[in-house]
């Protein structure tokens, strides 16, 4: 009997223990998997160089920001200046205009700006002639594909005080030339219109993909249900995209403070400098233009660091809806 118990009990501690079998089984599963994965890591491995090189190396450039740099020192051979150059930025009322400059240009943008794509994207959804529907998603998309400096002399050619189009209409009506870029009012509107016209049909294709992802029966229960398409766009099409919404929401908080040298500098004018002065333009006159490096690093670097609090903030809010991303 005691044998017999002793025999049951090793059996049941040998199924127990892992069998070499079964390790090799497992270790030659994995062999294959990365096998036959390994022409995609192949691929994969320029977008790794790419981001390492120039986007995690330069991130030791940061350092500067905490350094009275000059060229010929270099970066270790410059001496410390601990936080004088974030002293200087934040006694300095005119780094303070350019840093709420920045804040506002870049959250009025995000508020004007983001449901756009959204209703492009809703609107064409819901087009059914294909052609029309083509057509006009090529002239939407098709503005993105312009530099900003096109942009710019598309803007002047409209705009322009005294040959621009506009103008050259008001005064054929017997009105007077308006000033649009040399107004604060008028520059801040074609500002965020050009933004607009420039990137909304871009970004409209993201959230068009959203919509294809999503379960046709759920319109046709609405339907029958005697929702009209407007009930079915705001109880199906918009539920249905929202984490992606959530998604680009959080992306955009990231870069609330990263307004766009380019789009800033081919518009700015010295009469609207009191707004169109922001980190980005100021990064170039004072840190490139001027050589003082270590200042503009230091404003760089805090900009980096609000956007970052800024993710964190969104993502935090999002995880209430239960729409994070981590």
């Amino acid at each position: 009997m005691g044998t017999s118990n002793r025999t049951e009990s090793n059996r049941v501690i040998g199924s127990m223990q892992p069998q070499a079998g079964n390790r090799t089984t497992v270790k030659g599963f994995a062999s294959k998997r990365f096998n036959r994965n390994l022409p995609l890591l192949i691929m994969f491995i320029p977008v790794i160089a790419f981001f390492i090189t120039f986007r995690y190396i330069p991130m030791l450039g940061g350092i500067i920001a905490f350094k009275q740099y000059n060229l010929m020192q270099g970066i270790w051979g410059s001496p410390w200046a601990g936080l004088d150059n974030f002293r200087m930025i934040f006694q300095n009322p005119q780094t303070l205009q350019i840093i709420r400059n920045t804040f506002i240009l870049s959250f009025i943008n995000i508020v004007i700006g983001f449901p756009f794509p959204i209703l492009a994207a809703v609107m064409l959804n819901e087009v059914r002639r294909v052609w029309f529907k083509k057509s006009v998603q090529t002239l939407l998309y098709l503005p993105h594909f312009f530099s900003w400096v096109i942009v710019g002399g598309i803007v002047v050619t409209l705009f322009g005080a005294q040959a621009g189009i506009v103008n050259t209409v008001i005064t054929a009506l017997g009105g007077e030339p308006i000033q649009f870029l040399y107004r604060v009012d008028t520059w801040m509107t074609i500002f965020f219109g050009s933004s607009i016209w420039k990137e909304a049909g871009f970004s409209a294709i993201i959230y068009l993909a959203a919509i294809s992802s999503i379960d046709p029966h759920l319109y046709e229960a609405a339907s029958i249900d005697g929702a009209n398409k407007a009930k079915q766009i705001w109880h199906v099409t918009l539920p249905g995209i929202l984490p992606i919404m959530t998604l680009m929401l959080i992306i955009a908080m990231g870069n609330v403070m990263e307004v766009g040298f380019d789009r800033v500098y081919n518009l700015q004018n010295a009469s609207v400098s009191d707004v169109s002065s922001v980190i980005s333009t100021y990064i170039y006159t004072v840190g490139i233009q001027g050589g003082m490096y270590s200042l503009t690093t230091a404003m760089g670097l805090f900009e980096s660091v609000i956007g970052l609090v800024l993710v964190v903030l969104a993502n935090a809010a999002a995880k209430k809806f239960n729409q994070s991303l981590w």
